[in-house]
């Protein structure tokens, strides 16, 4: 009997651990389709389903704490709750990473974006994406998608030098773009920051199967 809730609850971990990637995977999404959009209910709604995730993370890690000190788990079993430690992190960082970029939403209502936004939605369409395979790898067990997950980050790396580079020159010729293209470069900014999230949480799956620690950056 005591093995069976063991079990139940180590699959009720990772079920959870998947639900926190799913909303930090939406919440990446609407913050950035918030601001291109200058949206913000869309932003609020972000904001609010922030604590949803800071309360997974609370309640994730209380349960990884507990299966460690009572039931004290060996191999695999253990290697997983250790990955699921790691990945909660790196969600919970890609969830402040949204709130972000929707408080900047909410902080430039009032201002026109100096170009269309293109780019930065890419990234966060990269992202998410992402974060949705990232925990399809972890669902199932699966390190070869977890390793080809990783490699999307050059995607995103790529972007962020384009938007960079493209909005220094915007400042650079008008001096009244700074305030709006600063606080472009900051989103861009923390999307390249999730993109490096989701590949440490690639390495946590990778670790989580093979027992390899391996840096997929």
């Amino acid at each position: 009997m005591a093995r069976e809730q063991y079990h139940n609850q180590l699959r009720k971990l990772k079920e959870d651990t998947i639900r926190m990637g799913n909303l930090a995977k939406d919440n990446v999404l609407w913050a950035t389709i918030s601001l291109k959009n200058h949206d913000p209910e869309l932003a609020k709604r972000v904001i609010d389903a922030g604590s949803e995730i800071d309360e997974l993370y609370a309640q994730i890690e209380d349960t990884c704490f507990a299966l460690l000190a009572l039931q004290q788990p060996m191999a695999r079993d253990l290697r997983t709750i250790g990955a699921i430690l790691k990945i909660i992190i790196d969600l919970e960082r890609i969830g402040d990473i949204a709130l972000e970029i929707a408080r900047i939403t909410i902080a430039t209502l009032e201002e026109d974006h100096i170009k269309p936004l293109v780019d930065i939605p890419r990234m966060a369409e990269i992202c998410s994406g992402m974060i949705a395979s990232s925990m399809e790898a972890f669902k199932n067990a699966d390190e070869g998608l977890a390793r080809e997950t990783a490699k999307r980050d050059d995607e995103v790396d790529a972007l962020f030098d384009q938007v960079r580079r493209e909005l220094i020159t915007y400042m650079i010729e008008d001096p009244k773009t700074i305030k709006n293209a600063s606080h472009l470069t900051f989103v861009a900014r923390y999307l390249e920051r999730c993109g490096d999230h989701v590949t440490n949480i690639c390495e946590s799956v990778v670790y989580m199967v093979t027992g390899e620690r391996i840096d997929l950056n």
